[in-house]
Order: structure tokens, then C-alpha cells, then sequence
């Protein structure tokens, strides 16, 4: 059957024309959040952060973030269901105007005043789970873009040009449409996240029951060492022994780009994911690699922050890639993990350090187990850590596919 273009365009033009333009100042009322300068912060109520609007579409279930608020403040400046946060200021255009919806009532939740609160006037009108996608749309985000790129200084939105906003809408039938599919792809990575989260949590439970609490092995004898009893036949060494340690070093900035020329390239901790560093950088001038499935750590501070490669990647001065010597990368992971505490040293208030270097990192004393336990902890380990990556890599075809579907879905070239 042959595709009749004419038609598919004049049905694409019709679909349009279901959706109707709208000014934000039309659909709802503005009021800017608390001061980040009060006192008291880190105890008290629920409080919504530039960062979790940030980063985030829809407002998270609980907000971790507490301040000190009365209840004048808690009225005048409450979070409802159908409530759009943006960031009202930026040193970036990426970060201007950047959005989080809130879902449904947070009693006692205040906002940050480096963030706006748009309130609905008519919750008939706006699906909130429509909303939530539409403002992070490739198409109305490049709006923002273009007014914090004509500002010469720190960008700053006023009420009058967020509040003179198009947005375009089609019914609140097909906004849920829209949204239900979208949130299908989002609910199956947040459950694989959260599959994820718990495979990790038990192979580091797993890690301290064996190496650090010494659980299979308390039948056994036990000898003293540098660093405590530790069973007979293990040994103390250094993470150099086992591990071959890669500082990084940042290209020529002139070789940076974002269109996939040459080799995936990570400056530090900024690119860190919860497991795995997320792909923003290439380079074609790399200088130092890491090799697929090597612990990636953070020796700038904040040190210690730790990711694994996916594939083969240029690092920068910020990172260490560290690689098992004998191929058990889950076992160097968790050890590294298991070694937090040590690396919080050189983050510690009134340390003159900030960084750690490889003759530090060679130089760690580590307890060192047989061979035959290193092994049989990775082995099976590894089978976690295999399904962790391809939860990844799935969640990385979702992302793409619902980046693919935002912008025609909310743009009506697709219909539903």
C-alpha cells in the first residue's frame, strides 16, 4: 500500500488544529518562593530546592530538603497538585526556566525563592502530567534558551515574559492520552531503577557479610594485622597489588563536542548517574582511557564518588579509572565502595587536600583475600552487576524513545 503523503500532511494539519494557543499568564498566577538566605535550613518542614526542580519533571514523592517555616509562610507559600515550579535564575541558558510538576499536595512544603510557582486558574483546562512534559519539550524549552542568551548578565526571568508564554494545547482527553504513554515509558525506568537500587544494596551487604564482618569464614583461625584480626591465609597488601589505576588527564578543550565525533569523554563527578556516568562529551584528542566495566573515581573533591565505564572512554583530571588485575571488576566496585569512609578524609573540614593522587590510591592498605574468594564473591556478583547494565541500557532506548515521541506528540504531528 503506498503512503500517501498528501493525506498523511492534511491529517497532521487537522490534528493541529485541534490544539488550542494559550499565554501561561492565561492558565495561571505566579508567586515567587522563600528566600535562600533564611536561616535555619537542614531542619524543620518539607522544602522544594532549585536542585529538585532541576532536575526532575515531576516533583519526587517526599522532599528531603527541610527549612524552618511558620504557618503564614506554609499558607502563602504551599505546593498543590497541578503546581509548576521554574527556575527563575541561571548562569547557563540550560538552566533557566527549567521546570518540576507537582502531582499532588505536599502539607507544609515550601519553595525555594530562586524558583517560581505557577498555580492553575482552571484545573479543567491543564493535565498536569501533560504539562509536566510539554514545558521540558525540546520546542517551548528553546524559548528559554533564547531569552537567557539576549540577557549580558546572570539570566533573570521576570513575571511578565514567563506569564506572555505560548503554550498549545489540545483536550484534556487527549493532554491524559499523551501523557498515560509518556508515563509508561518513565514508570518502566523508575522500576527498573529501583530493581537496580536493590540488586546493588545486596551485593554490597554481600561484600561486608564476606570481607568486612568475615561471616564464612569465623570457623576458621584468625591472625592479627595492621588492620585488625583477620582470617589466617588472607594478608594485608595495597589497592596497587590488585588494581591497575588510571588517572585521567582533560584533553585540549577545542576537541570537546556534543555530536558524537570521536571518543565519549568525562570530565569528573559532574557526568555521574547513580551507576553509570550519563554521555554529554566527546573528544578528539583523548588522552587517558578507561577500559569497559572500570570503577570510575571521583579524586577531585568531592573524592570518593564512584561510577563504572560502559565502554571504552577518554577520561579528565578529575577521574581515576580503576581495573581489576585479574578480571573481577564486581569485586574491585564493591571494595572501592566499601572504602568511602577512607576517601571522606580528603573531603573533611580544614583539609588542605581536596584531591587524591595515584601514589595515594597505589599506596591504600587494603585487606586482601585468597584468590579462590575474590573469585567466588564475582562470580556471583557479576550476575547482579550483568543485569544492572542491561537495565541501564534499556532505560537508555526508553529515554531515547520518549525524547524521540516529546516533541511530535506535543507538537501534534503525532496523534493518539
Amino acid at each position: 500500500m503506498r503512503i500517501n503523503e498528501r493525506q498523511i500532511k492534511k491529517e497532521q494539519k487537522k490534528s493541529m488544529s485541534e490544539w488550542k494557543e494559550y499565554k501561561l499568564g492565561d492558565l495561571y498566577d505566579v508567586h515567587n518562593g522563600l528566600s535562600k538566605g533564611r536561616k535555619f535550613f537542614g531542619s524543620g518542614y518539607p522544602f522544594l530546592s532549585f536542585k529538585t526542580v532541576f532536575n526532575n519533571y515531576f516533583l519526587p514523592p517526599k522532599l528531603s530538603e527541610l527549612v524552618q517555616a511558620n504557618e503564614k509562610e506554609q499558607k502563602g507559600y504551599n505546593i498543590k497538585r497541578g503546581d509548576v515550579f521554574v527556575t527563575r535564575t541561571s548562569e547557563t541558558p540550560e538552566e533557566l526556566g527549567m521546570s518540576s510538576v507537582a502531582l499532588k499536595d505536599y502539607p507544609f512544603a515550601t519553595y525555594n525563592g530562586f524558583t517560581k510557582r505557577l498555580r492553575p486558574k482552571d484545573m479543567s483546562l491543564v493535565c498536569p502530567e501533560f504539562i509536566g512534559y510539554y514545558l521540558r519539550s525540546p520546542k517551548f524549552r528553546a524559548l528559554f534558551y533564547g531569552l537567557a542568551s539576549s540577557m549580558s548578565t546572570r539570566a533573570s526571568l521576570v513575571n511578565g515574559d514567563l506569564l506572555g508564554m505560548s503554550v498549545f494545547l489540545p483536550s484534556f482527553e487527549t493532554q491524559e492520552r499523551i501523557a498515560s504513554l509518556l508515563s509508561s515509558l518513565d514508570d518502566k525506568i523508575s522500576v527498573n531503577k529501583k530493581i537496580c537500587e536493590n540488586l546493588e544494596t545486596q551485593a554490597q551487604a554481600l561484600f561486608k557479610h564476606w570481607f568486612i564482618d568475615f561471616a564464612p569464614f569465623k570457623n576458621g583461625k584468625f591472625v592479627e594485622s595492621e588492620l585488625g584480626m583477620i582470617p589466617e591465609g588472607w594478608r594485608v597488601g595495597t589497592l596497587g597489588e590488585i588494581a591497575d589505576i588510571t588517572m585521567g588527564q582533560s584533553p585540549s578543550g577545542s576537541s570537546y563536542n556534543e555530536n558524537g565525533n570521536g571518543v565519549v569523554f568525562y570530565q569528573g563527578r559532574a557526568e555521574f548517574g547513580y551507576r553509570f556516568p550519563k554521555v554529554r562529551l566527546f573528544t578528539t584528542e583523548p588522552k587517558r582511557f578507561a577500559e569497559p566495566l572500570s570503577t570510575l573515581l571521583s579524586v577531585r573533591a568531592p573524592v570518593g564518588d564512584i561510577n563504572v565505564a560502559t565502554e571504552k572512554c577518554c577520561i579528565g583530571r578529575g577521574l581515576a579509572a580503576i581495573k581489576s588485575k585479574s578480571y573481577h571488576s564486581s569485586y574491585i566496585l564493591y571494595l572501592l565502595k566499601s572504602l568511602r569512609r577512607r576517601f571522606d578524609v580528603y573531603n573533611g573540614e580544614g583539609t588542605v587536600f581536596g584531591s587524591i593522587n595515584k601514589d595515594t590510591l597505589n599506596g591504600l592498605n587494603i585487606v586482601i583475600p585468597p584468590n579462590s574468594a575474590i573469585r567466588e564473591f564475582n562470580d556471583i556478583v557479576q550476575v547482579s552487576d550483568s543485569e544492572i547494565l542491561e537495565s541501564h541500557n534499556e532505560d537508555i532506548r526508553l529515554q531515547a524513545l520518549r525524547d524521540t515521541l516529546l516533541p511530535r506528540l506535543m507538537s501534534g504531528q503525532i496523534k493518539l
